[in-house]
């Protein structure tokens, strides 16, 4: 029996390893164990809660106010004291780019454990942009062994740093949880959905919006409320925008005081369940989030990618998405003429999604099977 540990600390990853966790557990082969730093606490037991995930090790590791050299060093100090020394493991997943990546990484290099990479091969190809992750990902295909890429592309973004040793494209893991979490919330009832969000007008359409990382703070923040502004005031009658706004004082105060109009909802953020389910209400997105990127496609939706530079090219490249960053002009032309041209709408929509077929974690578990 093989013994493992998944390791995560925020809502995206624990999204993209619930339904792996699931697919190792309910097999013998394997002894599952689970970690969550809390990079993200009350968002992050949302997901846990939603998917019934056991949790066997919490390092509860956020401080008020720290800084990424605290949290760094913490992270690789308490997963190697509280977890590594006390435990043996052949396998530690990590997914994706956050500092919990990076630290559960090099703590399980130092430990000689097999580091299993989710979502590898990612690539903006600058390194201060997203900050940090882009450096996160690179060091950690460096520190891996065994490397799950989404897409051709991100292989060989692989390739080209000359890792091509262990490196399988399997799809993304967030198109898996998609699938499972539809189907948990399919035998819920829509109407607690409809009265929680009553003040929203579910006969126009519905343009949701997320916005929160880092790069858009300050200035482009600002942009981006302009634009939806003037979407807001152009489609009055028949377009609602739905912003689930961000905890980060950088950008819950500027929203608050930037987008007051009639049909701009500002709404507490979302649970996992509550955003699949409006994601799936809604007529198109618009997102600085990579995983609403790879999800969106599978419901059909059109993306606007609120960033400067994606490392998610694939969704562009096949027409899923659109990159308009922090452009006033782009983002307000764009979202109009998927408002008001229902043709272009269509081509957008009903484009195949290059992320996956929920086929992702077995694919998976069938290689290390075979290791």
């Amino acid at each position: 029996m093989k013994k493992v540990l998944f390791v995560f600390g925020t809502r995206p990853e624990a999204i993209k390893m619930a339904p792996l966790i699931t697919s190792f557990s309910d097999d013998s082969e394997f002894d599952v164990k689970v970690a969550v730093t809390a990079q993200h606490r009350q968002m992050l037991d949302q997901v846990i809660d939603f998917f019934g995930i056991k949790v066997d090790y919490d390092l509860n590791i956020m401080k008020h106010n720290q800084t990424l050299h605290q949290l760094t060093s913490d992270l690789i100090a308490r997963i190697t004291s509280d977890i590594l020394l006390t435990d043996a493991f052949d396998y530690i997943f990590v997914q994706g780019d956050t500092t919990t990546v990076l630290s559960a990484s090099l703590a399980a290099f130092y430990q000689k454990i097999d580091v299993v990479h989710i979502e590898a091969g990612l690539r903006s190809n600058d390194m201060h942009s997203p900050f940090p992750e882009e450096m996160n990902r690179v060091l950690t295909s460096r520190l891996a062994s065994y490397h799950f890429c989404p897409t051709s592309v991100a292989q060989e973004n692989l390739k080209n740093e000359n890792i091509s040793e262990n490196v399988f494209v399997v799809g993304n893991t967030v198109i898996d949880a998609l699938l499972m979490g539809l189907e948990k919330i399919k035998i819920a009832d829509e109407s607690t959905f409809l009265n929680e969000f009553k003040s929203i007008d579910f006969t126009k359409k519905i343009v949701l919006v997320t916005c929160h990382r880092r790069e858009n703070f300050g200035k482009p923040f600002e942009e981006i409320c302009e634009a939806l502004l003037e979407i807001a005031s152009s489609h009055s009658e028949t377009v609602e925008i739905v912003y689930p706004v961000h905890l980060n004082p950088n950008i819950k105060e500027i929203a608050h005081q930037k987008l007051i109009a009639p049909n701009i909802k500002l709404i507490a953020p979302l649970d996992y369940q509550e955003l699949i389910w409006m994601m799936d209400k809604s007529y198109l997105i618009l997102t600085d989030s990579g995983g609403i990127q790879e999800e969106a496609p599978s419901l059909g939706k059109p993306v606007l990618v609120l960033r400067e530079v994606t490392e998610r090219t694939e969704g562009v490249d096949a027409g899923t998405a659109i990159l308009v960053g922090s452009d006033k002009f782009k983002i307000v032309s764009e979202t109009l003429k998927l408002l008001e041209n229902q043709s272009y709408y269509s081509s957008i929509a009903s484009s195949s999604n290059p992320y996956g077929d929920g086929t992702t974690c077995e694919q998976i578990k069938a290689i290390l099977k075979n290791q």
